[in-house]
């Protein structure tokens, strides 16, 4: 075959595949994702501001060396930190490992579970639902579960929703906590509360509860219609853009960005598995949730989130119901409390010249530790994957520490406000 032949050939060839190509089907085109604009800001509000105050940065540098030296000394795997000042999340990291033996560090959307901390979940959304006029903080529980029952029927008729929320039930301490261990359904262990003995009356003895703090649940679905962790998630969960959170123990185990818990044993700290106790009583311990979702929540609770939760529900919620006593003792260790209470689903702490709002959680070789203080506009979460020094030290070094720095930080904050405002008056002024 000539040259010119092979040259027509392979012509030939080219121009017969390129027909056959034109003639296939387009492959379809994929639409760019919108993305919502609010959601584009919910994702920065996620990350931590620069701080400007140069006091305040001293305070998180000298607390960042503390905590690194806690989590070293008490071989605590994992830890994550949030604090939050105002509207602004200051402070935002993880610490160490989700699990021995790996190199899965933790980051800010690790999540843990909240042990305990989950009861200051619950009576915000029970304001929630009085802020629509469904229920009311003074409903008697049998108004909307007819067939409940404690062993006195005085105490059962005077039983409202504030004493279930704020641990003044009247029953013996820890009631129960027994039955949830051994993964008895929420109703069954209701059903039983007929059956132990009154310590107190009602709304006069504090006696914390897990248990009969979950009547909640049933009273809200008796009252809306969805179950508690429905109304948890659209409610509280989606409107404060906390997308890790979740309130079951399929939720966590199908996350792949878990921290595990562990457990001390005598030369070491051990790898254990994640329980479903506790689940049963949502309310009281049942929530998961990473850092960075409880920045969103800590935001709120210094009243930054009107659209979600009302400043007059929040002031009901922290107004002290019952004497209680401090359950941290390592707070004393700075500064001894001037008086403790709990009000609906948190404790009140109240010292010389400032009010702490406080909760901590073990569930499961899990710690949480929350605390925010509602006049200077400061909140703290710390989460760990272990019991231990870190957990037990942790909120009460930092409100140490801002005591020590608090007034030189709120007078740059004031004086820089003031010149900022100033400012943009001028500059409105000129045009």
């Amino acid at each position: 075959m000539t040259r010119k032949k092979v040259i027509a050939a392979i012509l030939f060839l080219i121009i017969i595949s390129v027909a056959f190509l034109l003639q296939l089907p387009s492959p379809p085109i994929t639409p760019k994702k919108k993305v919502v604009v609010h959601e584009l800001k919910a994702r920065e509000s996620l990350k931590a501001v620069p701080v400007n105050n140069p006091f305040l940065k001293e305070l998180l540098i000298a607390y960042e060396a503390e905590i690194e030296a806690l989590i070293a000394s008490s071989k605590t795997p994992g830890a994550a930190i949030a604090i939050v000042q105002d509207t602004s999340i200051i402070y935002l990291k993880g610490f160490g490992i989700k699990a021995i033996g790996t190199q899965d560090s933790v980051d800010t959307e690790t999540v843990f579970r909240l042990a305990s901390v989950s009861k200051c979940f619950a009576p915000v959304l029970t304001g929630m639902l009085v802020e629509d006029n469904v229920l009311k903080w003074d409903d008697k529980v049998i108004t909307h579960l007819p067939d409940f029952a404690l062993k006195s029927r005085e105490q059962t008729e005077q039983l409202t929703l504030r004493h279930v929320l704020s641990h003044t039930v009247g029953l013996p301490y820890h009631t129960y906590t027994n039955l949830i261990e051994d993964g008895e359904d929420l109703h069954t262990m209701l059903t039983k509360l007929r059956d132990v003995e009154i310590i107190g009356k009602v709304g006069k003895v504090y006696s914390y509860q897990n248990v009969a703090y979950s009547i909640i649940a049933e009273v809200i679905q008796s009252a809306t219609g969805k179950s508690y962790e429905q109304l948890m998630m659209e409610r509280i969960f989606n409107p404060l853009h906390m997308t890790h959170a979740s309130i079951s123990y399929d939720a966590i185990m199908q996350n792949t960005n878990v921290a595990k818990p562990h457990q001390h044993t005598r030369k070491s700290m051990a790898l254990t598995t994640i329980s479903n106790t506790y689940y049963n009583v949502a309310p009281a311990g049942g929530i998961n949730a990473s850092v960075s979702d409880m920045a969103q929540w800590i935001k709120a609770m210094l009243g930054n989130r009107e659209d979600v939760i009302a400043h007059v529900t929040l002031d009901e919620i922290f107004t002290p119901v019952v004497k209680a006593p401090a359950k941290n003792r390592n707070f004393r260790k700075w500064s001894r409390p001037t008086g403790s209470f709990y009000a609906m689903g948190w404790r009140m702490l109240n010292f010389k010249t400032d009010t702490l709002y406080y909760h901590g959680g073990y569930v499961n070789g899990y710690r949480s530790e929350l605390a925010v203080d509602r006049k200077n506009k400061i909140g703290i979460c710390v989460l760990t994957n272990a019991t231990g020094a870190l957990a037990d030290n942790s909120i009460p070094y930092f409100f140490n520490l801002y005591m020590k720095h608090g007034e030189a930080i709120r007078e740059w904050d004031l004086q820089n406000r003031t010149v900022t405002t100033q400012s943009k008056v001028i500059a409105t002024a000129r045009k």
